[in-house]
């Protein structure tokens, strides 16, 4: 890819994802464009194994933007890692087309695994600030994961994930771009889902005793 064109998307990408961009020349200053940057030309030199020059770039890009991504990830187009201190996605993972991730995110391996050791992410998916994902499994479509989870195992296409560990409580919710819904917050509490379902079976139980 060029350098312009490369530019060019970056700067749509931002621009699309985060409203606290003011001017267009803002984008050099993001952490995730110059690490997206340093990443393409780490990976391409990861491609014709120049194993050492390329981890070499990505350990100079993690010093100076806080993002760690290792050259042999395989990253599609529109990724945005929204501050992205702290954020690390692993050598075999997998990410597709309009994915966001916010600082903090972890796209890790269980370190047992050989060979595919690191979660595939789909397309516009939104991984939210702290969470982890860790496993050689895949992250379907259109899903989000609420901040601070950790997910250990497949998530299913239109998707909501929040907890410790992971669980889905919305799904085939509607398909919508993660840039159209980067809310963080008003993720449904898995935990009080089950505390309102004891309540009614409990309520439903009373009342039929009282029939009795």
């Amino acid at each position: 890819m060029g350098i312009i064109k490369f530019i060019k998307e970056e700067m749509d990408v931002i621009k699309e994802r985060d409203p606290a961009l003011k001017s267009k020349f803002e984008v050099f200053l993001y952490p995730s464009f110059k690490a997206m940057y340093k990443y393409r030309i780490a990976h391409w030199l990861y491609n014709h194994k120049r194993y050492f020059l390329a981890r070499w770039i990505s350990t100079r890009a993690a010093k100076k933007t806080g993002i760690d991504i290792h050259p042999g990830a395989r990253i599609g187009k529109g990724l945005f890692i929204d501050h992205g201190v702290g954020a690390v996605i692993g050598e075999t993972c997998e990410i597709g087309d309009n994915v966001t991730l916010y600082q903090g995110v972890t796209l890790g391996g269980t370190g047992k695994e050989k060979g595919k050791r690191h979660p595939t992410i789909g397309n516009n998916v939104m991984v939210s600030a702290g969470a982890k994902v860790i496993g050689s499994f895949k992250v379907g479509d259109n899903s989000r994961i609420g901040a601070g989870s950790v997910v250990l195992k497949e998530v299913p296409s239109n998707c909501t994930v929040v907890g410790i560990p992971g669980r889905v409580v919305k799904i085939n919710d509607k398909k919508v771009r993660p840039s159209d819904t980067l809310d963080q917050i008003n993720l449904p509490d898995p935990i009080e889902s089950e505390l309102c379902l004891l309540k009614e079976r409990l309520k439903a139980l009373e009342e039929k005793q009282n029939i009795n």
